[in-house]
């Protein structure tokens, strides 16, 4: 707990990991988002500096963990911008769901700055990241997952070291967002066709559950979907974006996925109407009757 911490994205996620550290006694440090107004909040909530470059950042932390969007969001903190500005020493642990390949050219950057750093993609929710309960899917440099052990305890519940090199959680990670993705949006085809039918949603959704209709998405987004209730917390963009990544691996290796496809032409299709920014069960906007968003 003697280490200093800062954080790069503070969204949903970011904010929430930063304020369980907080609680628990850890030294977060600075905190950097683009969102200027978001990051100035939570660092007067929770006693750091607001860092207006992101070189203070790396310059208040031992650790620094990045929570980004996208894969070009990346690239530009640690090629672009100045993260790696006096790096030597550092550790960068990078949480956000992104490419295999961006998080090797992160490695190899803060390689080259004298800094190490730590894939560690997350497969949990805001409340998980709030309580200190997320699942981390970790890959790299196995003496650098050693070294912060502590800290990512403190951030999760479980945890899994991916064994064969930088990338490799990240793989994982996508491979694990694709499944739900096509889960999601069966999902939603089957109420939405049960709907259809004449069938109570709550009778559909009791059935499903005691049979091989169940998954973990009924658990989570079938009273959504049923109340159109589709407050964010994983959204539909991301979901477009996640199940790409998973698309691009499966082309690699020349595997076809056409239920990966076809989800994705659904969330893409969500983004084009406006929807992106909805959580996934609001796919089910395109499935139940008399909806036709």
């Amino acid at each position: 707990m003697s280490k200093k911490i800062g954080f790069v994205g503070v969204g949903k996620m970011g904010a929430n990991m930063a304020r369980h550290l907080n609680d628990k006694g850890w030294d977060v440090t600075a905190v950097f988002d683009i969102n200027k107004e978001a990051a100035a909040e939570l660092a007067n909530e929770i006693g750091a500096t607001h860092a207006n470059e992101l070189s203070e950042v790396t310059a208040a932390a031992d650790t620094i963990i990045t929570v980004v969007t996208n894969d070009a969001a990346m690239r530009d903190i640690f090629t672009t911008d100045k993260l790696l500005a006096n790096a030597e020493g550092k550790t960068f642990i990078n949480c956000a769901t992104l490419s295999p390949g961006i998080h090797r050219e992160v490695e190899k950057a803060a390689n080259a700055a004298g800094a190490k750093s730590l894939e560690a993609s997350m497969a949990s929710s805001i409340s998980h990241a709030r309580e200190g309960n997320l699942y981390l899917m970790l890959a790299g440099d196995e003496s650098v997952y050693t070294e912060q052990k502590d800290l990512l305890e403190e951030l999760s519940i479980n945890m899994r070291f991916v064994p064969g090199g930088t990338g490799k959680a990240a793989e994982v990670k996508a491979l694990v967002n694709m499944v739900m993705n096509i889960n999601t949006a069966g999902l939603a085809e089957g109420l939405g066709i049960g709907a259809a039918l004449g069938h109570d949603i709550d009778m559909l959704r009791e059935v499903f559950s005691q049979t091989g209709a169940n998954s973990r998405v009924l658990e989570t987004d079938s009273e959504d979907m049923r109340d159109r209730e589709h407050d964010c917390w994983f959204s539909a963009e991301h979901a477009a974006k996640d199940s790409g990544i998973a698309a691009d691996m499966a082309k690699s290796v020349g595997i076809k996925a056409p239920l990966n496809d076809a989800t994705i032409a659904q969330y893409q299709k969500m983004v084009e109407m406006g929807l992106g920014e909805l959580d996934k069960s609001g796919v089910a906007e395109l499935t139940f009757p008399g909806r036709a968003l």
